[in-house]
């Protein structure tokens, strides 16, 4: 089994890393929005791609001869959590199978934008006030109108390469390679206007005489959390540790070891203040502050797979709160939050990526997770029930997906969605997703277990670049 840590999520950066790169104010170009005819089966943009084989080829040309307009839902690989199966491990060839595709009335999608970067990658997505925030390699956030992406402007800082930013109402918050956080207010109007408030930690008022700041990461940021009510902001860092910051005294008010390795995402519920954590070391943990204090302590660990952890994802609806985790090993674990004790059990885990999940995002009772293996699987979780459906894999990317960010867009009858996605083959695309309303569906003990022990036929689908696959197969991928 290939386990991907830390080094996975940005293995396809290394090289441009060493490279001097010159910024420039027009980063991005666009191309022109996918037809909607071949939605479910993306290979426009592929076209002049080189394909090694003949084989490939006429693989190749029948697939792009479909024309299909709906996606097709897959039941999920639900398991009891009193079982102790183990996830099936990742194929070791990238050339993977996918499963025939039926027509599906279930849910619409297609692309409306697709922005290429000629230099480095995306790394991050937020989005607040109808505007589209993107963090590269670059000193430069780039601000994007939505739906249609036309940009709006852009935030420059003295340091580039943005691992994360998030947003929140007209609050932005970014994290750079020198190791500092960078607090922003924007304003929309007319005109796209944004000013540099603060920098976390703050800087000694003794210039002539610096001292090494106690209170900063060690290593990379990769992620933040905010959590609205006690205006507290918390960032994981590749040092292993997570720091909680004040921000309306730019005080640092916790700093603590949360795992043995790399953290890799963590978040924050909004309704009991919560923190949930992931790492390389392939465990997902609770923590809880300590009342009236700062300190936080651990509650829960949860650990039901062996390989890193790189993605959270947490889902209120109603009175249901369900936690996700994407892996590297392909699979999405999740877990139900008990409504009295507060405790959260195992619910199973999903299956149908290929390679490592690198990203999660939560809206409603949907589930949107981008992969490895190029493509966006987007999932629905059945009301009452842990069964969850496969509703569409959104294939137009031909490097992993990054990042995803997605937002509600309500219609009279069919619920709407636009999401973000950004991925290592340098393309940032915009997706418009409708969902048709949820039939009610009865299912018996042997029903679902006939469908979980349904055999699915393949066929060769070679979505990834010539030169991914190259790398993947010689293993120097790392380096």
């Amino acid at each position: 089994m290939d386990f991907y840590g830390r080094k996975s999520l940005f293995s396809f950066i290394t090289e441009e890393r060493n490279a001097p790169q010159e910024l420039n104010d027009q980063e991005l170009q666009f191309s022109p929005p996918r037809p909607i005819k071949n939605a479910p089966i993306q290979f426009n943009g592929r076209v002049n791609a080189p394909i090694q084989t003949s084989a490939n080829m006429a693989a190749y040309q029948e697939m792009n001869d479909q024309e299909l307009q709906f996606s097709p839902p897959r039941p999920s690989t639900t398991h009891s959590s009193k079982l102790t199966l183990l996830p099936p491990s990742s194929p070791e060839s990238p050339w993977t199978l996918s499963p025939h595709h039926t027509p599906s009335p279930s849910l619409l999608y297609h692309c409306i934008a697709s922005l290429h970067r000629h230099e480095g990658n995306i790394y991050s997505i937020a989005v607040s006030k109808g505007i589209v925030f993107t963090g590269s390699e670059s000193n430069r956030i780039r601000a994007w109108k939505q739906p249609d992406c036309m940009e709006r402007g852009y935030l420059k800082a003295s340091s580039g390469e943005i691992r994360a930013i998030l947003a929140y109402g007209n609050i932005l918050f970014s994290a750079h390679k020198d190791l500092k956080i960078r607090i922003w207010n924007f304003a929309v109007s007319d005109n796209f206007r944004a000013k540099k408030v603060l920098t976390l930690p703050k800087r000694s008022s003794f210039l002539m005489f610096p001292r090494p700041n106690t209170q900063q990461h060690k290593d990379c940021v990769s992620c933040m959390a905010y959590y609205h009510a006690e205006g507290l902001l918390y960032t994981g860092s590749y040092d292993k540790t997570v720091k909680v910051w004040r921000v309306s005294d730019k005080k640092c008010v916790d700093s603590f070891v949360a795992h043995e390795d790399s953290v890799n995402a963590l978040l924050v519920n909004q309704d009991d203040g919560c923190v949930f954590t992931c790492s390389v070391d392939g465990s997902v943990k609770i923590w809880r502050r300590v009342y009236r204090e700062n300190s936080h302590t651990l509650t829960m660990t949860l650990k039901f797979q062996q390989s890193p952890v790189n993605a959270l994802a947490l889902s209120s609806y109603f009175n249901n709160c369900f936690l996700y985790s994407g892996s590297s090993d392909g699979t999405i674990n999740f877990w139900e939050k008990e409504k009295f004790s507060g405790r959260f059990n195992h619910g199973g885990f999903l299956q149908g990526h290929r390679f490592a999940v690198l990203c999660l995002v939560a809206i409603e009772k949907l589930l949107f997770s981008g992969s490895e293996d190029t493509t966006i699987r987007v999932w629905r979780r059945e009301e009452g029930s842990y069964f969850h459906e496969c509703l569409a894999v959104l294939d137009g990317h031909r490097g992993p997906v990054r990042c995803l960010a997605a937002c509600l867009e309500m219609e009279k009858v069919v619920m709407g969605f636009l999401v973000y996605s950004a991925s290592l083959d340098q393309t940032f695309k915009v997706w418009r997703v409708k969902v048709l309303p949820e039939e009610k569906r009865y299912l018996d003990y042997r029903e679902v277990s006939d469908s979980r022990s349904k055999v699915m036929e393949y066929e060769m689908s070679p979505v990834l670049s010539p030169s991914w696959v190259k790398k993947k197969l010689k293993g120097d991928y790392f380096q």
